[in-house]
């Protein structure tokens, strides 16, 4: 109906009336543009790396040397059962250790620069002009931070898995670990988009603070979600935390011997939070652009 309106208008020229329409983007010219962009996220990694690596490596390497190393040679291990409890301790703590990294490192390394991008430095409107959708400059910074977080998921293992004073039992099932390791990627990356969308950047920093702690220690890094049977309430109560079914998730793709959630379950549940908050923060970072 517009283009018969537009050809029969009178105020046309007939070059206007015949000009054909501009042509979509290709899919080359759209893969190019998604990658450069990609590509200049990672150079920024490249550049803080001196930042990151403390943010990342610190606090692992404190708790890790604490309840593992030093714990046990004062005599004061963690776990029952004497050294065959601090190593199932040690071993069990690997994959809580490797998914709180890599979900603290999502969150923050997205939440924060796409919050100041909207509100203070407005680097926003450089990316819309790329030639693809906003949609897929969202889903550019899902990515993005994914392969942050993967890093510090690389990052951290060594030190979970070696420095512990007590034997570690590692036993890597690999389909597992690069099914999980996707998901749990992207699922923190998509949280942080959904919150660097939704929050102002200088509430940013004090909101994640206060989210860290209960997400930490209710997210089952020190103990199994099993162990939470007798206190069946809490059990059920932690399901909500994506935490939870990332350091299930990474306990069954490195070790074993460790009681675990069924695998269809942490699936599932990882599958549904990665869908999830990337509707979420698709739809938000999309409502930020327009407005």
């Amino acid at each position: 109906m517009t283009e018969t309106l537009a050809a029969d208008s009178p105020g046309l020229t007939p070059a206007l009336r015949e000009a054909p329409p501009i042509p979509p983007f290709s899919k080359r010219t759209k893969f190019s543009a998604f990658r450069s962009l990609l590509l200049r996220d990672m150079s920024v990694l490249d550049k803080d790396l001196r930042e990151f690596l403390p943010n990342t490596l610190v606090q692992p390497i404190l708790l890790v040397f604490t309840l593992t190393y030093v714990f046990p040679e004062i005599g004061q291990g963690v776990g029952a059962g004497g050294n065959g409890g601090e190593a199932r301790f040690a071993t069990l703590l690997l994959g809580g250790m490797v998914a709180q990294a890599i979900i603290f490192s999502g969150i923050f390394r997205v939440a924060l620069p796409v919050a100041r991008e909207f509100d203070v430095t407005s680097e926003i409107e450089d990316r819309v002009l790329a030639p693809i959708s906003v949609n897929l400059i969202a889903i550019e910074r899902i990515v993005a931070g994914a392969l942050q977080s993967f890093f510090a998921g690389l990052v951290v293992f060594p030190i979970a898995a070696f420095l512990p004073v007590t034997p570690i039992y590692v036993a890597v099932d690999w389909p597992i670990l690069i099914t999980v390791s996707l998901l749990v990627c992207f699922t923190s990356s998509a949280i942080g988009l959904t919150v660097g969308t939704r929050f102002d950047p200088r509430l940013v920093p004090p909101l994640a603070s206060f989210v860290a702690l209960p997400l930490a220690f209710l997210g089952c890094i020190f103990f199994t979600w099993n162990s939470l049977t007798p206190v069946l309430w809490l059990k059920y109560a932690v399901l909500i935390n994506p935490l939870v079914y990332m350091s299930e998730g990474f306990r069954a793709a490195l070790t074993e011997g460790v009681p675990i959630m069924p695998l269809p379950i942490i699936y599932g549940a990882l599958t549904g939070f990665t869908i999830l908050f990337t509707i979420l923060g698709v739809t938000g970072f999309k409502k930020r652009v327009l407005s």
